[in-house]
């Protein structure tokens, strides 16, 4: 498969797993949580599907498209190590949502940073609230769950709490 149908498959499935994630937690309170901006497009899209939601986002850098750059009072920045303990402290009762595609090109590098990552994440969640990864997590309390129709298997996954 080209580089460029897995980007496809992994853009396609993005936006059937967030699309079906938001409806599934459209009932849960709590923010929404995007970890990595990289351009915003996925933020600009969270927005058009969960307006009403406050939606933060944690990066290490604003560098997105104008029309996808958060306003400064949701954005966390620095190291995720350091930001996601934070958050833990400011919303005690977890978000609804979290995205994550955190990921390099480097399958092994992504392998080894979602091991390091993944117990931050977990505390996060609100109880039956949901993560969104493009690529697998290591979760001991979180449990993955059926990708919508629409989603490649293996470009997305979902774990619910």
């Amino acid at each position: 498969m080209s580089r460029l149908d897995l980007f496809i498959n992994r853009m396609v499935s993005q936006r059937a797993c967030l699309d079906h994630a938001a409806a599934l937690t459209e009932n849960i309170g709590g923010p929404v949580f995007e970890l990595g901006l990289g351009n915003g497009r996925t933020y600009h899209h969270m927005c058009a599907i969960m307006p009403t939601r406050d939606i933060w986002v944690f990066e290490r850098a604003i560098a997105s498209h104008p029309d996808s750059t958060p306003p400064e009072d949701r954005v966390m920045l620095g190291d995720v190590f350091e930001t996601l303990p934070q958050a833990a402290d400011r919303f005690p009762d977890g978000a609804a949502l979290i995205h994550a595609d955190l990921g390099g090109h480097n399958a092994k590098k992504n392998d080894e940073f979602a091991r390091r990552v993944s117990p931050f994440i977990e505390p996060l969640l609100a109880p039956g609230g949901l993560m969104v990864s493009s690529d697998r997590m290591y979760f001991e309390n979180l449990t993955e769950i059926a990708l919508p129709p629409d989603a490649v298997p293996g470009r997305c996954f979902i774990y619910q709490k």
